[in-house]
């Protein structure tokens, strides 16, 4: 636990000397909704059947992207090899890691969360509940790409990781067309995909449903989260080939 949380502090610390990227970070899910919103202006029907959705799928993305990048990063500087040099553990390297970007993407939430509800009269029914799972997309979104920096060499192909992870959920989710209008393979794929679970979520809270049809969503986010955590410090290298 204590090499977890050193990690954790070393990563904030870093980031803590990178303004843009934390402006980046913190603002461009938010900056992204935005523009969503002033596109739709002569619709707002669009912007409130379709808004909730993009709270989930705006910070998964730019998470997965960001923490892909700065992994290889820190594997072709040499960083992980000397830190896996010391008494520190894979596991309690890729917890750090995870819990400094989780830091991040709690904060992140709750902007892009009070923009949404306050700045643009989204009107989600229980916005706590509705940073839960921001909290928990974003969070989804950081492990798969602690997952996906394992298998790249570079921070080219880190970002090359995005049509192959990101992109087949975006089709499926739910998001362009209902899931059960789709045929049968795909919403066998759909069912496998995290982003399915968070973008039901913030549809069912948009719609003003019971919080136990939210129960599913919550594990199985919380399930793809751990599960992704664990399969990534199984599988991270000390250097790049």
């Amino acid at each position: 636990m204590t090499g977890t949380l050193a990690t954790a502090g070393r990563v904030l610390g870093q980031l803590r000397h990178d303004p843009r990227s934390i402006v980046m970070l913190l603002f461009l899910p938010s900056i992204l909704l935005l523009l969503f919103r002033y596109v739709f202006d002569q619709q707002p029907q669009v912007f409130a059947r379709v808004g909730p959705q993009m709270l989930a799928l705006f910070p998964f993305i730019l998470m997965f992207l960001i923490t892909s990048v700065t992994m290889v990063r820190e594997r072709i500087s040499g960083t992980l090899e000397r830190l896996l040099t010391t008494p520190l553990r894979r596991g309690e390297l890729i917890g750090g890691y995870a819990l400094a970007l989780g830091v991040l993407a709690l904060a992140q939430s709750a902007i892009s969360l009070a923009v949404a509800q306050w700045g643009l009269d989204l009107g989600l029914d229980r916005p706590w509940e509705a940073l839960v799972f921001a909290i928990l997309g974003s969070v989804v979104g950081t492990a798969l790409g602690l997952l996906a920096s394992a298998f790249a060499r570079t921070e080219f192909q880190a970002v090359q990781f995005m049509p192959l992870v990101i992109i087949p959920q975006i089709l499926v989710c739910g998001l362009l067309v209902p899931v059960d209008r789709m045929p049968d393979v795909l919403q066998w794929l759909s069912a496998v995909m995290p982003l399915t679970y968070s973008t039901d979520a913030f549809t069912s809270l948009a719609n003003g449903a019971d919080a136990a049809e939210r129960l599913t969503d919550l594990l199985v986010l919380i399930g793809f989260a751990v599960g992704s955590i664990a399969v990534a410090s199984l599988t991270l290298r000390r250097r790049t080939p």
